[in-house]
């Protein structure tokens, strides 16, 4: 029997989409759709599916996993039933307490090494996660070879996040899993579900403490460098009336902190993990002048900002006493705005003027006519805003082919790269952008495929690109040249990280 969109529609389930969902998913989704053996299948952690990926998924099941397809157990109007059903919220919200956290938790011992087991440049490897059939690749960045490749969490979001060494590396999945993978020694050394549904990690400069951000529940939870939970933090207004999802975390290593925007709530956060850090003052605070307020322990405790609203994502400037904030509006409620705050005054200092629904996590910094200036790709509009980061005022809006998502650079090289990925019809271009002139110079091109997110290798003599797509590749070009140097090819390879790149935080590389 095959699949029938039409059909579907037309005709009517055979059970409540519930019942559906007990009979055919639970067993190993979960039933409250926490997941098990699959993966959750909660609204929040689907609501970048688009519909009839869902229903085909279930039709036609998931190669190279346990994802059975039921066209031929189903009818088409119960599989376009349950597509829909897995996409609306589950009521009442589950819950995933302290408890849940810690008996969530695994750990495996691996030996004691001097070095890798691997024969290449530990600092120039690439963690590529391969986000077509969820396996994460390393990468030798000097020869461009896969030294391994291995079965990641499903849907991991963000980017991965290494220890200072370079030998640990975390991964974060949608659905709440958090893996602490050896590179030297290629094993897993601890998981832990840190929520349900979760947006990111964040490791503090030290390599002690580790960060995650959640949608569902509302919550940060703290842990230790094998996972073990330190904490949970309710992301709730200082009165408790309100709550919200944790829309990013990131370290501020000069300031051993972590920073936490918050989707439904405007305020920023900043978590300190220096023991010696001053005491939080938990009212007004102008100029570093601090007035009526409720002192309360630095050490690990929330250190407000109020803003005028919520941020979605963020960019530090290079001293981190400034977080450059973004603002998506709901849908038909005006436009993005973007700001800039300091976290030492605790207050907007500056608006920034950016048009469009710039996207500020993957901004990149460079030296420019004695000053340095930030560059941001845009969601909605062809342009790249360029902004001096002391006075706070555009420069240049360098326009591209489309809208774009991703934007990387590095020291040793003139150009910053970005894609217009967003675009229907110029997805498949890079665009290079003379960093002196701050004019496009180059582009290259994949026809007809999505062509993005750029990395470099540690030297910078080499940027490789994503053809993000399910039989997709990496691309290595000779950063000088331009030309094609190798391809390797890979599952929707949707972002690939640099080891020395990432914990020097090299020029031009995000967060």
């Amino acid at each position: 029997m095959g699949y029938d969109l039409a059909q579907a529609q037309a005709a009517t389930p055979t059970a409540s989409p519930a019942a559906l969902y007990a009979t055919h998913c639970a067993s190993c989704h979960g039933a409250q759709r926490t997941g098990g053996m699959g993966p959750a299948l909660l609204a929040e952690s689907l609501s970048r599916l688009p519909a009839a990926q869902a229903t085909k998924v279930i039709a036609q099941g998931r190669p190279a996993t346990q994802m059975p397809a039921f066209e031929t157990l189903l009818a088409a109007a119960d599989i376009e039933a349950l597509a829909a059903y897995i996409r609306t919220p589950v009521v009442p919200a589950p819950r995933w307490t302290d408890a849940d956290i810690r008996a969530s938790r695994t750990f495996h011992t691996t030996p004691d090494r001097t070095g890798p087991v691997w024969k290449a440049d530990p600092m120039n490897l690439f963690v590529v996660v391969e986000g077509g059939d969820h396996h994460v690749s390393l990468l030798d960045g000097d020869r461009f070879e896969v030294i391994a490749r291995f079965a990641s969490r499903f849907a991991l979001h963000g980017g991965p996040k290494f220890t200072p060494d370079g030998r640990y590396v975390y991964f974060g999945s949608r659905d709440g899993w958090i893996t602490k993978y050896d590179l030297w020694s290629l094993a897993v050394v601890a998981e832990v579900r840190a929520g349900l549904n979760m947006r990111n990690v964040a490791v503090s400069a030290d390599g002690r403490w580790v960060m995650a951000a959640n949608y569902l529940p509302h919550t940060l939870a703290l842990f230790d460098s094998d996972l073990q939970l330190v904490r949970t933090y309710d992301a709730r207004t200082l009165d408790g009336k309100a709550s919200s999802r944790v829309s990013a975390v990131y370290d501020a290593a000069p300031r051993q902190s972590f920073v936490v925007a918050l989707k439904d709530i405007a305020e920023i956060w900043e978590i300190s993990y220096d023991p010696k850090a001053a005491p939080i003052h938990d009212g007004p605070a102008h100029e570093d002048k601090v007035g009526e307020a409720t002192t309360t322990p630095s050490y690990q405790g929330v250190r407000r900002t109020p803003l005028s609203e919520p941020l979605d994502d963020f960019f530090f400037d290079q001293s981190y006493r400034h977080v450059l904030g973004a603002t998506r509006p709901k849908s038909g409620q005006g436009d993005a705005t973007a700001q800039v705050v300091n976290l030492d005054q605790r207050r907007k200092i500056a608006d920034l003027p950016i048009a469009g629904m710039p996207h500020l996590g993957s901004g990149i910094t460079f030296a420019w006519n004695g000053t340095t200036v930030m560059a941001s790709p845009n969601l909605k509009d062809g342009s790249i805003d360029v902004v001096d980061m002391k006075t706070w005022k555009s420069v240049a809006s360098i326009p591209t082919p489309g809208p774009g998502f991703f934007m990387r650079s590095h020291e040793k090289t003139p150009y910053a790269w970005t894609d217009s990925m967003m675009s229907p019809t110029a997805k498949d271009t890079l665009t290079l952008i003379d960093k002196a002139t701050l004019k496009p110079v180059a582009s290259l091109r994949e026809p007809g495929k999505t062509l993005a997110h750029i990395e470099f290798t540690r030297d910078g003599r080499y940027a490789l690109a994503s053809v993000w797509e399910m039989d997709g590749a990496l691309i290595v070009y000779n950063a000088t040249t331009l030309k094609e140097v190798k391809r390797l090819p890979m599952s929707k390879p949707v972002g690939k990280y640099n080891v020395w790149n990432k914990i020097t935080r090299s020029e031009g590389t995000s967060h």
